[in-house]
């Protein structure tokens, strides 16, 4: 009898502890997922390993050590046409784990809940990164759970549009943590958290080759990219450099959907063709790199981009051609994942630990935010029932039929050495986590084996992130570099060497400094002669003599040449002036060159105080149509309706109303001084009793208010945008009604507005 009690409360506590451990979590049977309609090219396979009900409107993903999806899920984005519940705290980051180990998601756990359009994260410093706007945070994480959450930045994503706030949070080599549609980068550096200026870069998802430049595109742009590493040629403040960065790889935006295309402005002429096929990108987004180590050869380092409007995956194939790279589609008139179903919205793309690709595929109708929706896509989501795809979302991986099993590696467990040698590996992913981790760790046992891969010119891909790697644990120095540039190494390698020897620069450095410039200006490598015109800034104070004449070599070399020229003014921040009379002295007639006249822009901008933008603004702002429809729908939506139909007894309607289609300058004044009824709309008569007030009076409202408003209006409920100055805005506050009140239709009419 003791016994069988004694059982049963054994059982009961086990009984217990399960439910215990089950809090928060969930698990289902495995859906099954068909994917006939999805072409993928010949050779790939395309699997669903997570969908619903596990995960919903995924954006975003990043993989933890053990190899677990950890995924954004932006549940509150357009639900419906009406784009009600935006600002619902319905957001999450959920973890998702394959339990029975047959690589599908079979148990999901929510980490964090309760955020309002959540969009990126990053597992970077023992714990998670990520940005709920307007704010970035980070937390510590313990037994899957946040602690110790610490604000990083307030004004991370402050104002702007969902589709149009920073994202990406990506660590790169150099350790420092990017982002798209963001001119800040941010570190921990000694516990503490840095931010700093960088490129702005982007509109959504941001990518990187193994080299270290960073790739990232526009809606209406396949693949933009910068030809240098990051925050190497713009430390001029007063010079804004544009030969080598933010530039269009891809030359033509072609895509080639399997079906007729639903997109904003498909009724203007030549963005469908005949059959009402896309013919150009509309939403490219979220571009990657592909750097597993699992595909052919042949895709190492090919472009890969969404384009969730025409619902497929675009193949990109780089070419790198001195310091310049192009990118150019792989097979003609055929993308790598192309598929009928519109559900399929892939809107993000990342390398895997183990080696293949993963796909965020968002699956929901509508992917048009609200401030950007027109009257004519509405139509199309409306009558193909787009909007009535919601609650899904799907991760897809792609491997190829040769690719090899890889069990996943759990480095957190790794030995020292062990952990070193994966800076060798294959798959970038894993390089790249290897490197962040060795960093954080700050094991000083580790440095004498990372010294040694510094030296291995065998592998220059792990020569690099060993700079790297000991530059993030403080432990790089200028002997250590003054032995890799002579080594005969890759000139890849030679570019972060040089680009890291400027942290170095003394007195006592300068005579081998110029030792190491002279020999490598002797072997005419444009590449390298690019990063030697732009990393001798920190050198030049210590001795103007020695580095004058170098940078006028350079010049000399490279003079029509723009890229040349710019990193030159880029090495010559704060001696501007000494160098334009040391030219002088040499150069008969030095008005004519490039390089004259790039100084005297830097110096003129320099005495006005005129910066390059990226050092002075601080947030992304907001665009005119978005905050338009903020003000919409906070003042004008409750009588007309947010979709513009009007209420019946109180407004007309606004979509196609001549009020809005025909004369900004009537809806100004509409807008400005009111409006009585009765009034006609597209030919019918509403006699209503109501009187619209006009906003001229209200110190609430300004000038740029109205004509964010009128922008919106325009966008939202017409076919044809009708722009409007804030100047004539302002004039037309002077033009009242003669009777002091608001406009009737009659008087509003005779204005012959």
């Amino acid at each position: 009898m003791n016994n069988k009690k004694s059982v049963l409360g054994i059982l009961s506590t086990i009984a217990l502890a399960l439910i215990m451990a089950g809090c928060n979590t969930v698990s289902y049977d495995e859906p099954i997922i068909s994917l006939d309609n999805y072409h993928i090219e010949p050779g790939f396979k395309l699997d669903v390993i997570a969908s619903e009900p596990f995960i919903e409107a995924p954006v975003a993903m990043d993989f933890d050590n053990k190899g677990r999806m950890w995924v954004v899920e932006m549940k509150g984005y357009m639900q419906n046409l009406e784009d009600s519940g935006a600002d619902m705290p319905n957001g999450t980051i959920s973890i998702l784990e394959d339990l029975d180990n047959d690589g599908i998601t079979d148990h999901s756990k929510i980490f964090i809940d309760g955020l309002i359009l959540p969009r990126a994260i990053a597992h970077v410093y023992g714990g998670l990164l990520y940005a709920e706007p307007p704010n970035l945070w980070f937390v510590n994480i313990k037994n899957d759970k946040p602690v110790n959450k610490v604000l990083v930045d307030s004004l991370y994503a402050d104002g702007g549009n969902v589709e149009h706030q920073p994202n990406g949070l990506m660590i790169h080599i150099d350790n420092w943590i990017y982002n798209a549609k963001s001119n800040f980068r941010y570190q921990m550096k000694n516990g503490k958290w840095i931010k700093e200026p960088t490129s702005f870069r982007g509109q959504w998802g941001i990518t990187k080759d193994n080299f270290g430049r960073l790739y990232y595109n526009n809606n209406s742009t396949q693949l933009i990219g910068d030809y240098v590493l990051p925050n190497t040629v713009i430390k001029n403040p007063y010079y804004k450099p544009n030969a080598t960065l933010n530039k269009t790889l891809t030359p033509d935006q072609r895509v080639y959907p399997l079906h007729a295309t639903s997109v904003n402005r498909g009724y203007q002429k030549g963005v469908l063709d005949k059959d009402s096929i896309l013919v150009n990108v509309t939403s490219a987004c979220g571009p990657l790199v592909y750097r597993g180590g699992q595909f052919p050869e042949n895709y190492f380092e090919n472009a890969f981009v969404c384009a969730p409007e025409a619902n497929l995956v675009k193949r990109n194939i780089l070419t790198f051609s001195g310091y310049k790279i192009t990118a150019n589609q792989a097979i003609p008139e055929k993308e790598f994942i192309a598929s009928t179903d519109e559900g399929f919205r892939p809107v993000n793309l990342f390398n895997g630990p183990d080696g293949h690709m993963y796909i965020v595929d968002m699956h929901r109708g509508i992917i048009q935010d609200k401030a950007f929706l027109t009257p004519y896509l509405q139509k199309h989501y409306a009558d193909k029932k787009l909007d009535t795809i919601i609650g899904m979302g799907r991760i897809l991986k792609v491997s190829h039929q040769n690719s090899t099993f890889k069990e996943t590696i759990k480095i957190e467990e790794l030995k020292s050495k062990a952990l070193v040698d994966l800076l060798k590996n294959s798959n970038g992913w894993i390089r790249d986590r290897t490197q962040q981790l060795l960093v954080f760790k700050n094991d000083k046992k580790t440095i004498p084996l990372i010294k040694e891969i510094t030296a291995d010119i065998t592998n220059p891909i792990s020569q690099i992130h060993a700079m790297h790697t000991l530059n993030g644990l403080q432990a790089l120095d200028y002997i250590i570099l003054e032995n890799i540039l002579y080594s005969n190494s890759d000139s890849a390698v030679i570019n972060h060497a040089l680009t890291l020897l400027e942290q170095f620069a003394s007195a006592d450095n300068l005579v081998s400094t110029k030792k190491i410039i002279s020999h490598f200006l002797q072997k005419n490598d444009k590449e390298i002669d690019l990063y030697i015109a732009n990393t001798l800034g920190e050198w030049i104070p210590f001795s103007t003599e020695t580095f004058f004449p170098l940078l006028m070599e350079l010049s000399h070399k490279y003079k029509t040449e723009k890229a040349y020229q710019e990193g030159i003014i880029n090495s010559l921040r704060s001696v501007e002036e000494d160098f334009l009379m040391f030219l002088n002295q040499f150069e008969k007639d030095s008005s004519e060159t490039m390089l004259f006249e790039l100084l005297t822009q830097t110096i003129n901008n320099k005495s006005k105080d005129v910066k390059n933008a990226i050092f002075t603004e601080t947030t992304v702002g907001t665009d005119a149509r978005t905050a338009g429809y903020k003000l919409y729908k906070n003042t004008c939506a409750a009588c007309h309706g947010i979709n513009g139909n009007g209420v019946d007894g109180l407004a007309p309607p606004l979509k196609d109303s001549e009020y809005v289609t025909k004369s900004a300058e009537r809806l100004a004044l509409i807008i400005l001084h009111g409006l009585s009824g009765p009034i006609h709309v597209n030919g019918k008569l509403y006699d209503l009793n109501a009187t619209m007030p006009g906003l001229a009076g209200n110190p609430e409202f300004t000038d740029k208010d109205l004509q964010d408003i009128i922008s919106y209006l325009n966008n939202a409920f017409a076919k044809k945008p009708n722009n409007i100055s804030i100047e004539k805005i302002k004039s037309l506050r002077e033009i009242k009604p003669k009777d002091g009140g608001t406009f009737s239709e009659k008087e509003l009419l005779e204005l012959k507005y």
